[in-house]
């Protein structure tokens, strides 16, 4: 019998923080203003998807900035 190995498809803030290389306080910030997330209870959790498109999204605006100066 073959066992499958669940993949996560979230993460949380400590995880999500650690997998953008920031801070857990940064990542609690951001979230007011920027990363989607799901709230569950108390807990935030994160889409690996979700933050790579939030990655993407800075590295196209810092692009564009640097274009314009």
């Amino acid at each position: 019998m073959a066992t499958e190995r669940m993949q996560m498809t979230t993460l949380t803030a400590k995880k999500a923080a650690d997998y953008l290389g920031i801070s857990y306080w940064l990542i609690t910030q951001l979230v007011k203003k920027r990363i989607l997330c799901s709230r569950v209870g108390k807990r935030l959790l994160f889409r690996k998807e979700a933050l790579d498109i939030f990655l993407s999204k800075k590295e196209n605006d810092s692009i564009v900035v640097e274009q314009f100066n």
